[in-house]
């Protein structure tokens, strides 16, 4: 079993920093793809950067303002998002398609980190 936990969640104001984790665990031989996404109450979850496409995208709204990155040795990734709206309110959560120690890959979710930006 492998799992996704992510972290970093904070109340910030507008303009403010923040660096989510997340912390893959488990009988992990290879992080093949990662993503982050967001939802907001009744809405939809929303693809917010990844490499799901075969290199880093982003979403419109967060493009110049996100940054994902990677610490394989740690099997951790992590979203910088900087000059945060609120708009950008949400709850947070990772995606990753993982290989095995057994060489099977499967897509993990984490279970939500809350961001709330206020005006």
């Amino acid at each position: 079993q492998v799992q996704l936990v992510e972290s970093g969640g904070d109340f910030v104001q507008a303009g403010d920093s923040l660096r989510l984790s997340c912390a893959a665990s488990g009988s992990i031989a290879q992080i093949n793809v990662i993503n982050w996404y967001r939802q907001t109450p009744g809405q939809q979850r929303e693809l917010v950067a990844g490499t799901s496409s075969g290199g880093t995208e982003y979403a419109a709204a967060v493009k110049g303002r996100f940054t994902i990155s990677r610490d394989n040795a740690k099997n951790t990734f992590y979203l910088q998002m900087n000059s945060l709206k609120p708009d950008d309110t949400g709850v947070y959560f990772c995606n990753a398609n993982i290989r095995s120690t057994s060489n099977n890959d499967e897509e993990y979710w984490g279970t939500g980190t809350l961001v709330t930006v206020s005006s």
